[in-house]
């Protein structure tokens, strides 16, 4: 017995060793994970605009008025958006700028989901199409 004693010592503590580096290598790459996710947290709260896409379908009702159907869509991953400014522009069908409205949608848009809003809206006359481009959006993420 005395014979294998340092071998089995030996063997104990490489076993020990390498079980305790392996932790500290998980540990290591989980905080950079870890930074690499408030980075693109921070980088995503700063740039709203970058993250969220807005697209839009029309038709006009009874008493004249263009009902503008808004769906926004994040493609954000980490961050949450609210109170989120759209710029509505309307062109006319040779590609003249009529009118620009901005509209606030009160809704939260969670990270990967889409919103829809209506706006109702008397446009100019001659509107051939509507674009949209988003101004700001708050931060909805919890701090």
């Amino acid at each position: 017995m005395n014979r294998y004693f340092p071998i089995i010592t030996a063997a104990v503590i490489t076993l020990s060793a390498c079980g305790g580096s392996s932790s500290k290598a998980e540990e290591k790459e989980k905080a950079s994970y870890e930074k690499a996710k408030e980075t693109l947290e921070e980088k995503e709260k700063k740039n709203p605009a970058g993250f969220i896409t807005a697209t839009c379908r029309d038709r006009g009702n009874l008493i004249g008025q263009t009902v503008i159907k808004i769906t926004l869509t994040s493609k954000a991953t980490v961050a949450s958006y609210k109170d989120i400014e759209v710029e509505l522009s309307f062109f006319s069908e040779t590609g003249a700028l009529l009118q620009k409205d901005v509209t606030t949608i009160y809704k939260t848009l969670v990270p990967g989901e889409s919103i829809t809003e209506k706006e109702k809206q008397y446009t100019p006359k001659q509107t051939d199409s509507i674009g949209l481009k988003i101004l700001s959006a708050k931060n909805a993420s919890p701090e």
